[in-house]
């Protein structure tokens, strides 16, 4: 037998690891942790595989390469345009509140507005709290408080208080070609004086996630403590945030993409890729990105990696995979009855709770590709119909009952957790029924 020599680069545990981030549900994590999977772009690929040649363990991520550089480039109306130039070319910035679906450019924005208000150091004067996060944890008031009062709760001192020595000055200008004002101009200065120049902006994304409470105490704190500090809030569903916390900011709605807008960009992207893919591909990523471009993206990136853009069948089978996996887990996991089951995870030096089971499951996939109540819903009920599920039939119908009735409590409810948590415990009983009554089988 002929043996073939194969190279040592990477243990095989670590290889796994690096598989995985070339996975779909992988590209969608935190803008943070894409750029440490994807940091940096090496010139040979450390392993190549039959059927779709050299794999680069370490690539760029396209959604930061390919991002907009000025407010023209931005992927939206023309209107959006002009509103989001001319608020922050203001000499007294208002504090805004970005509405719009899943994709369609908000976060793009917000750089693009911290940019040319903050001048090129705003990264380190930029702070973002991810609100949806904050909800899913214990002592979630309690680390909001830490965010926005960094010296404790009893101190003075706020982050919105705080005026940073990084603070853009006009005098000195340190725009470049590298780092162009996104407007095409510097902003205007204070001429009397009365007012002070912004020097931090704090973000709050997914603002619609927080309770009430939270947002009273960020509406006393933009009338206390923001002379030289502005606020920037996303959100999904605007009539969630408080009609006080409203009233004090700027609104911009940004509109949803359509197939043909998300398909244009994707095609411009191609070009600067030196891709060619087969006809009809791109409008099938646009397709199943539904409005998403940064899902659009991300998916013609894992693709063009994969060398799978000669095939349209390849784009259904990659969306159809990873949504199949992630409903098996959640129902796998809700029939065994475990809904909360929370581990100890080493993450850095310090051990903390993580929810698993299949409430853990369920966050991941909405966390993952930003899905609300009904869309999960829409995931399970593909799954159960699908055909691939081999449950027995009595087992399948009651499963399909809870779903539908899932989805028609989540249209005259606004809280969706309670009801997919209820959609799950009712999974567990028809489970714990379904295998206490099945025959026993013989050892």
């Amino acid at each position: 037998m002929r043996r073939v020599w194969k190279p040592r680069i990477l243990p095989q545990r670590t290889k796994r690891n690096q598989l995985q981030s070339l996975r779909l549900s992988h590209l969608h994590e935190a803008p943070a942790a894409r750029n440490e999977a994807f940091g940096r772009r090496v010139s040979k690929p450390l392993v190549e595989f039959k059927d779709h040649g050299p794999v680069y363990w370490f690539m760029t991520v396209w959604l930061e390469k390919h991002k907009p550089v000025f407010f023209a480039d931005l992927l939206t109306s023309t209107h959006v345009k002009e509103s989001l130039t001319n608020l922050s070319v203001q000499a007294n910035p208002p504090h805004l509140l970005l509405s719009g679906a899943a994709g369609c450019g908000k976060t793009a924005a917000i750089h693009l507005v911290c940019r040319q208000v903050l001048g090129p150091s705003w990264r380190s004067t930029t702070h973002v709290l991810q609100a949806r996060d904050l909800s899913k944890t214990s002592g979630a008031m309690a680390k909001f408080e830490a965010f926005l009062r960094p010296e404790g709760s009893g101190s003075e001192d706020t982050l919105a208080g705080r005026t940073s020595l990084d603070a853009f000055d006009h005098n000195i200008s340190l725009n470049s070609e590298a780092s162009p004002p996104p407007a095409g101009e510097e902003s205007a200065r204070s001429e009397d004086g009365t007012f002070a120049p912004v020097s931090r902006i704090i973000v709050i994304e997914d603002a619609d996630y927080l309770g009430h409470a939270r947002q009273s105490y960020l509406r006393r704190m933009m009338e206390e403590s923001s002379r030289s500090a502005r606020f920037v809030f996303t959100t999904h569903t605007p009539s969630r945030i408080i009609e006080a916390l409203r009233s004090r900011t700027q609104h911009v709605r940004m509109p949803s993409l359509n197939r043909l807008m998300i398909e244009q960009r994707l095609e411009s992207i191609s070009e600067q890729e030196d891709l060619q893919p087969t006809i009809g591909v791109l409008g099938d990523v646009a397709h199943v990105a539904n409005g998403n471009l940064r899902k659009a993206i991300f998916t013609l990136q894992l693709l063009a990696q994969r060398r799978l853009l000669g095939d349209r069948k390849n784009v259904q089978l990659l969306m159809a995979n990873s949504s199949r996996r992630e409903a098996q887990l959640i129902l796998e996991e809700a029939l065994r009855g475990r809904i909360h089951d929370w581990k100890w995870e080493r993450h850095g030096e310090k051990n903390t709770r993580v929810l698993k089971g299949a409430m853990g499951a369920l966050d991941q996939m909405m966390r993952t590709h930003e899905l609300d109540g009904r869309g999960v819903v829409d995931r399970l009920h593909h799954f159960l119909v699908a055909g691939r599920t081999h449950y027995p039939e009595p087992l399948l119908a009651s499963l399909l009952d809870v779903v539908s009735a899932c989805d028609m409590r989540l249209q005259r409810s606004a809280q969706q957790r309670i009801q997919l948590e209820e959609l799950l415990h009712r999974i567990a009983e028809i489970g714990q029924q379904h295998f206490s009554s099945a025959p026993s089988q013989p050892s």
